[in-house]
């Protein structure tokens, strides 16, 4: 199982001279997220150890800040394919204290995305890029920031039920890389939400022959494959079941037929009687790991 790994010094190049929280990498086969200073901190203070023993000391303060309406992909499930890095956007509310400043340059608050029991026993995860906040009063601000997800990182067992956490951290002047950690304030809310990562899936439909005579056979096939971590490639997706699906030509709604399900290349093959112009299609509800997804109609003239 690959657990966070907490480090003894963080590198430079994880040092908070640029604004944006890096997103998580794969280290070989043995993956290790990316953890940098400012997530390190917060983990720091909610795992109640320091993550920096070897170069710093002390216990971050609780920082006069709280999260609310914290929302994730705007509260759908994140679908995550096989090459594009997926762009995730999260938005939320931080209230705070009328001595914390939130704008100033050492100042930072994010939203982490992970699997696993909670923030600081998570199995994989990404942080988000630090909030763009908007005040609305003066001790309260609309924050959105956005988390990158790259397939290349992920394994397929990675798909399932994930959570996110919000945490902000103040180093009020603090050396981010060599932090006194008794100067530091640092906030966490977890959890904020719970959802799906799923792997992204593929439905495909034809049906023949085309034209065809009224009451004889049409023959409908199509294929259910999803996104395979591992490999980087689209793979069917098996015994899974396939509803198909009729609309009349001048119909803006789909009637179901029959339900079948995949072999075991993902494969569908059915057939049914012609018996009104329209279009056919293939509808899969979706699991937890994977997206609901129906192929576009395919239109059969039936003479």
């Amino acid at each position: 199982m690959r657990i966070r790994a907490t480090v003894a010094a963080v590198s430079g190049a994880l040092a908070l001279s640029a604004l944006a929280l890096p997103a998580a990498h794969a280290a070989d086969q043995a993956r290790v997220p990316a953890e940098n200073s400012v997530s390190k901190v917060a983990h720091t203070a909610h795992q109640g150890r320091s993550s920096f023993a070897a170069v710093a000391s002390g216990t971050p303060y609780q920082l006069n800040a709280t999260f609310s309406n914290v929302k994730v992909n705007n509260g759908k499930n994140i679908a995550v394919g096989t090459t594009n890095v997926v762009k995730v956007p999260v938005s939320f509310t931080l209230t705070h204290g009328a001595d914390v400043n939130i704008h100033a340059k050492d100042f930072f608050a994010a939203v982490e995305l992970y699997r696993g029991a909670s923030f600081e026993d998570s199995i994989w995860f990404y942080d988000s890029t630090n909030g763009s906040c908007t005040d609305s009063s003066a001790t309260v601000a609309n924050c959105k920031a956005t988390v990158s997800i790259d397939p290349a990182e992920l394994l397929s067992e990675d798909a399932g039920s994930w959570k996110a956490a919000a945490y902000a951290v103040a180093f009020n002047g603090q050396n981010p890389s060599d932090p006194d950690l008794d100067k530091v304030g640092v906030a966490v809310k977890d959890p904020t939400n719970s959802f799906k990562l799923q792997r992204y899936s593929k439905l495909t439909v034809n049906a023949s022959p085309e034209p065809v005579k009224k009451g004889k056979t049409v023959t409908v096939v199509g294929k259910l494959s999803r996104a395979n971590w591992d490999d980087g490639k689209y793979h069917g997706y098996t015994g899974q079941a396939v509803k198909l699906q009729f609309r009349k030509k001048n119909s803006s709604s789909y009637t179901t037929l029959k339900t079948i399900k995949t072999d075991s290349a993902g494969n569908l093959k059915t057939t049914t009687k012609a018996t009104v112009d329209g279009y056919f299609r293939y509808s899969f509800a979706g699991t937890s790991t994977t997206p609901a997804v129906s192929a576009a109609g395919d239109y059969v003239d039936v003479k």
